[in-house]
């Protein structure tokens, strides 16, 4: 091989060598950048589920809170009734404790009938 033909052959090699350093590192920047972007990406997600998340807490939490002062109420209300109930029967066994003797005992007579068929 003459002297030409080996510094062409250098040439080249050393041209190749430098477009592929040139296209590594590029190819690192490349991976660097799209790193970056996964990175902001997951970042994002995070934040967003995180919020999500807390969004969905609190109106669970308010939801129960709500539900359980319903509850509160109804049972309040029912204990009222009740009071109300106990009363008037009360009331109604002192003004007049000989029809509701009589009562009861037809109350008895018509379960018992009832229950022996």
């Amino acid at each position: 091989m003459s002297d030409s033909a080996f510094g062409i052959k250098n040439m080249t090699d050393k041209a190749t060598y430098e477009r592929l350093e040139k296209d590594v590192t590029a190819v690192k920047n490349d991976i660097a950048a799209l790193t970056e972007q996964i990175t902001d990406a997951l970042n994002s997600f995070a934040n967003n589920a995180g919020k999500q998340a807390r969004r969905h807490y609190k109106e669970a939490r308010a939801n129960a809170e709500s539900a359980l002062d319903d509850m509160s109420e109804r049972g309040s209300a029912m204990m009222d009734a009740a009071s109300s109930l106990e009363e008037s029967l009360e009331e109604v066994i002192t003004q007049r404790p000989l029809a509701t003797v009589g009562l009861a005992l037809g109350l008895g007579f018509l379960i018992g009938v009832t229950w022996r068929r």
